[in-house]
């Protein structure tokens, strides 16, 4: 009887031990339309925090800071255009 019981309650014991390491499900992929919003997303904060890096910067000149703008939107653009291609 005292080893029926030992054995029950390690096999007991290595179920649990085994369901806890079992792996969760993955997570859902996102569709096409959520991964190029988000990538839209990170590519406007990112147009953002440059521009505003650009302005804030204290030694640049105001002719310095209108071409480095010039320069920003254009790659913006481009960006955007290959994003929008990439469907």
């Amino acid at each position: 009887m005292k080893k029926l019981f030992i054995s029950t309650v390690l096999l007991l014991g290595l179920s649990v031990s085994a369901y806890g390491q079992r792996r969760p499900p993955a997570p859902p992929h996102p569709s096409r339309t959520e991964l190029k919003n988000s990538k839209a997303q990170e590519l406007q904060k990112k147009y953002n925090t440059e521009k505003k890096l650009i302005l804030n910067h204290p030694l640049a000149t105001k002719k310095m800071k209108q071409d480095q703008l010039k320069a920003l939107n254009i790659r913006y653009q481009n960006e955007k255009k290959l994003l929008r291609s990439a469907r």
